[in-house]
């Protein structure tokens, strides 16, 4: 069975005392509120990482992550991070493929498996980000653009790599939009990842895979997006910048 997590996506917000704040705001409710195990990634700016591994370092449901990697290992590539370097300081997450990344860098999916074999080789977990424009959806091709971004990006792995791997599905129409997919698209989008991953890799690999989903989900409708059959949690952006939304989803999850 596939883990349910909640994963927080800061972005490029919060000073350095505002992210502490928000960590310990976060860390404090989970301690008073949340009973049941749950599991949590956040995803600070890379400066903040070392601080907030040791500010959750008690608490063994938060995992910490960094928002991007480099596609190089190491060397003349001013202003990259490696995977090497992440994992240096306690990261044990790293997103890759975010709609974001995308769109405002131009990131292929022959780069981002790139980053995918890098992340894995230094005992990092690929959260792999797969998603489709409004324009997809409406030209009936978002199977095909899930499909393609699945192949190039993240299929070339051997079953025990790909094991590693988180996949996030967000539709990227619904990201900081206000829309969210209802929740007929998003099973149908998640079943159809995971009998992608089950054609390639089987059925107990397919089964036990995470598929969060991440378009607008807040504390109001992630009770109903946690509830669907192949939706495993969320990748939550905005929301995860304020404490109580963000607790609010994670008690959400069933």
């Amino acid at each position: 069975m596939a883990v349910k997590i909640v994963a927080g996506n800061w972005k490029m917000n919060l000073n350095r005392g505002e992210a502490q704040a928000l960590v310990s705001e976060i860390t404090g409710m989970l301690s008073d509120e949340v009973t049941h195990p749950v599991k949590v990634i956040l995803f600070p700016a890379n400066i903040y990482i070392g601080a907030i591994v040791q500010l959750t370092s008690s608490d063994h449901r938060i995992a910490i992550g960094a928002q991007n990697c480099s596609n190089k290992e190491s060397g003349a590539f001013t202003g990259e991070v490696s995977a090497a370097m992440l994992k240096s300081i306690g990261c044990h997450y790293v997103l890759i493929g975010h709609s974001e990344r995308r769109a405002y860098f131009g990131e292929t999916n022959t780069l981002l498996s790139e980053k995918i074999d890098l992340a894995i080789k230094h005992l990092l977990h690929p959260v792999y980000c797969i998603g489709e424009l409004l324009e997809d959806r409406n030209n009936k091709k978002h199977f095909d653009v899930i499909q393609n971004q699945l192949t190039e990006g993240i299929f070339h792995l051997d079953a025990t790599a790909f094991e590693k791997c988180i996949i996030a599905y967000e539709p990227v129409w619904a990201i900081g939009t206000g829309l969210t997919a209802s929740a007929e698209q998003a099973q149908e989008m998640h079943a159809y990842i995971r009998q992608l991953i089950e054609k390639k890799y089987g059925g107990i690999i397919a089964e036990n895979t995470t598929i969060l989903y991440g378009g607008s989900c807040n504390d109001q409708n992630a009770k109903e997006l946690f509830g669907l059959k192949d939706v495993d949690g969320g990748l939550i952006g905005g929301a995860s910048l304020k404490s109580r939304s963000f607790v609010n989803i994670i008690k959400s999850l069933p």
